[in-house]
């Protein structure tokens, strides 16, 4: 079967995300991410898609909650809504919310690879954010035909992944190429030979298939080299995910405990390093809901 042929509806999962979610330094880890990304990217709709006023609009696989809370303080006049599957996690977004004083925006928990409970063409812009992570390549087509019955007639889903980033760190380079390894062996790869993650390249076609219309691209990338402006802030976000993402790699088999530690240190010295280059990459793809059904 090629990843795009049809299949059968995913069956539920307990969680497919490489990394226990609910750890405060995960938790604090993406509340940073969040917005590195989006200052990198040049804001929170760079591809300049507007929000209708009382509009809503969903995002998945949420988080923490930062890009959200962010929509949510910018855009007053929009309601939004973020859904995670992690209770923990959806209650730290809440409290964040909270927090700020936001009153137009609301967190819930729910699984986007299964049916969500929101009633038919509820959104004017549904988004999401490195889904890779934990998005097996079969829950795709469900998740934008989902889209498709929840957004609004001229509706916007738009979505950002990326691949792993370019660096001249061999040992860096080495543990991007575990990472890609070892999602392709639990099954959440578009990669032909699992030395990447493979989203980028079919996301677009994706989003025609399901029937989205005027799909467009738009690519960028932020460098983190040792001598540039974001180095630090990119380097601890890299770091602490290699840290958490070691029981998974244990795990699936692609090191041994014994190189695993050496590696890292190793990847953390190189990185650390006056010569150190590195960039990161990411590509936002959007489409719109037909006026009519399709």
């Amino acid at each position: 079967m090629t990843a795009f042929e049809p299949e059968s509806q995913p069956q539920p999962q307990a969680g497919t995300y490489p990394i226990d979610a609910g750890q405060a330094e995960e938790l604090a880890r993406l509340l940073q991410q969040d917005r590195l990304i989006t200052e990198a990217m040049g804001g929170l709709f760079p591809e300049g898609q507007t929000l209708p006023e009382g509009g809503r609009l969903l995002d998945l696989a949420c988080g923490p909650g930062g890009w959200a809370c962010e929509v949510a303080f910018q855009y007053p006049h929009v309601e939004v809504i973020g859904v995670d599957i992690n209770p923990s996690t959806v209650e730290y977004a809440s409290t964040q919310a909270q927090a700020r004083g936001l009153s137009n925006i609301s967190f819930e928990i729910m699984d986007i690879t299964q049916p969500l409970a929101f009633a038919e063409a509820s959104f004017d812009l549904i988004n999401g954010r490195s889904l890779f992570s934990f998005m097996r390549p079969q829950d795709w087509r469900h998740l934008l035909a989902e889209c498709r019955r929840l957004l609004k007639p001229g509706g916007i889903i738009r979505l950002t992944e990326t691949e792993f980033g370019l660096t001249s760190s061999p040992a860096t380079e080495r543990y991007f190429a575990l990472i890609a390894a070892a999602l392709q062996r639990v099954g959440q790869s578009f990669s032909p030979d699992g030395r990447h993650v493979g989203i980028t390249p079919v996301l677009p076609r994706l989003l025609r298939q399901a029937g989205f219309q005027d799909v467009r691209l738009r690519a960028g990338a932020v460098e983190w080299s040792s001598d540039s402006p974001m180095h630090y802030a990119f380097f601890k976000d890299l770091f602490v995910l290699f840290q958490l993402i070691k029981p998974f790699l244990l795990k699936t088999g692609v090191i041994a405990q014994e190189e695993l530690e050496p590696l890292y240190q190793q990847a953390i010295a190189e990185a650390q390093g006056e010569d150190f280059c590195a960039v990161w990459p990411w590509l936002t793809v959007w489409g719109q809901q037909p006026h009519a059904s399709a």
